[in-house]
């Protein structure tokens, strides 16, 4: 089967739900993220749907600030690591083109972007806006 661009709802949907089953049963991540959304999964990957949407797709149906539920978070470079090697993998198990490399870049971007704010709000008093 060739591989298609992410180019609808249903494609974001097949691609959030995969990543975060994998996330889920990850040995690093699993455990922060269970112990943090709980019985929430159904929210966050409506959530996740949304953000996806409006980042790819240019649907805007996400509004929101995604960093600071993460601002506490108990991570490192490692876990972005992992969580960039399941993104980027998952997404070329689905699916290539423009729209895909887009998608692996900004995970790219999001994890640095959201480990260096991480590190800084570590190692300050400041708080993070809501």
């Amino acid at each position: 089967m060739a591989l298609a661009d992410i180019n609808s709802l249903e494609d974001i949907q097949l691609l959030v739900n995969t990543f975060y089953l994998r996330v889920r049963e990850n040995e690093l991540l699993g455990p922060i993220f269970n112990e943090r959304i709980g019985d929430r999964w159904p929210e966050h990957l409506e959530k996740m749907y949304r953000f996806w949407q409006t980042v790819l797709l240019e649907v805007h149906t996400y509004t929101g600030s995604p960093f600071p539920p993460h601002a506490k978070l108990p991570v490192s470079q490692l876990h972005f690591d992992t969580w960039l090697s399941l993104w980027h993998s998952t997404i070329d198990e689905f699916f290539t083109g423009e729209k895909a490399t887009d998608a692996k870049w900004r995970g790219d971007r999001m994890a640095e972007m959201f480990m260096y704010k991480i590190e800084y709000y570590r190692n300050n008093e400041a708080k993070p806006l809501l």
